[in-house]
């Protein structure tokens, strides 16, 4: 995978586009859904999930809820956020 930064663009909508070539290289298509939080005041990190994958045990909830409170979140709405994603047919995450 190549490691140097892109520059993108914020529409009018609040939407990026996320470059084809990282798309490819990490298999992202129109259904792929993400957690999206913000970092202190620096920026967002998007983190790719597995829909049929995701539960309260995945290793990566669970380190998220330990670093919930530098990362500003309740370990609570985690929760809320992957019942609210697992409610969501493929394609739909517009719903959340």
């Amino acid at each position: 995978m190549k490691k140097y930064p892109r520059i993108v663009q914020v529409d009018k909508r609040g939407q990026i586009v996320i470059p084809k070539e990282i798309r490819d290289e990490l298999s992202i298509d129109e259904t792929s859904g993400f957690f999206v939080y913000s970092i202190s005041d620096e920026g967002i990190l998007l983190k790719k999930i597995q829909p049929d994958s995701i539960s309260y045990s995945d290793p990566l909830i669970l380190k998220l809820k330990e670093k919930a409170s530098q990362l500003k979140l309740e370990p609570k709405n985690v929760d809320k956020t992957i019942d609210e994603y697992k409610k969501t047919k493929k394609g739909n995450l517009e719903i959340i």
